[in-house]
């Protein structure tokens, strides 16, 4: 069976996140019925990562396998056609290798996370940041940032659901920028690892917002680091603001 990988897009709004849910909006379900037109019967494809609720993609990859042997181009056309009106694009799709894996030949998986800075009502950008209305220090979050990257115990910032077999992680890249919007500042957070834990990237996200506010020093993200007790983290942040931005592999298989 033609194995493919696809590049995906997806606005996580209106689905209870990537995973398929019985009776439930998903991400992986829309796909999956999507395929069943083009290949009548039951589809499953797995993908290099599972997203939550209200999270986005830039370029989430996953893997299906069908009897066709369909041209890239026009299965993604295909695709795209079925999908719609839904949030979900299919940006590129290319044939790999029966032995290929979304998830298992992956070896970087990117976020990237956005907060808005702004005392007015984020209008287009509604649903898709999370937005504060106090000026964050671009400083403080950066030094309260360096304790994270790095291979560590994670406990603090895991979710007591994850099901991880151990909560130490290495952290490879946490960077953060800001950058002058309408009426606002928006503070850009891009980082990357081989995996995450399950709500790693919004418990980071939501404690150096503390930082950057200036209600927490950049000493106390080591200091929570080191407590290895979820009681520690500072607030988790809503998921709005979170995409998954990009999946590394060995060879990559999109242009």
């Amino acid at each position: 069976m033609p194995r493919y990988a696809l590049k995906i897009e997806y606005h996580g709004a209106p689905f209870v996140g990537w995973q398929r849910q019985i009776d439930l909006p998903s991400v992986q379900g829309a796909i999956e019925s999507a395929l069943s037109r083009l290949q009548p019967g039951d589809h499953t494809i797995a993908a290099a990562g599972r997203t939550d609720a209200g999270v986005h993609a830039l370029a989430q990859v996953a893997h299906c396998d069908l009897t066709r042997d369909w041209d890239p181009f026009r299965l993604s056309e295909a695709l795209n056609f079925h999908l719609k009106p839904l949030p979900i694009a299919i940006l590129d799709v290319v044939r790999v290798a029966d032995d290929w894996h979304a998830r298992f030949s992956a070896n970087e998986r990117r976020y990237l996370f956005r907060l808005l800075s702004r005392r007015a009502t984020a209008t287009h950008q509604n649903g898709l940041v999370w937005q504060v209305k106090h000026d964050l220090d671009l400083d403080l979050m950066r030094k309260g940032a360096e304790f994270l990257v790095g291979n560590h115990d994670f406990t603090t910032f895991r979710s007591t659901v994850c099901q991880a077999k151990s909560p130490v992680k290495t952290l490879d890249t946490l960077d953060i920028t800001q950058v002058e919007v309408n009426g606002g500042i928006e503070t850009r957070f891009s980082l990357s690892a081989r995996s995450f834990l399950h709500n790693q990237v919004r418990s980071f996200v939501g404690t150096l917002e503390r930082v950057g506010a200036a209600s927490w020093a950049p000493e106390d993200v080591k200091t929570a680091l080191e407590a290895r007790s979820r009681a520690a983290c500072g607030p988790v942040c809503p998921p709005q603001g979170l995409y998954m931005s990009g999946v590394g592999y060995n060879e990559a298989p999109f242009r």
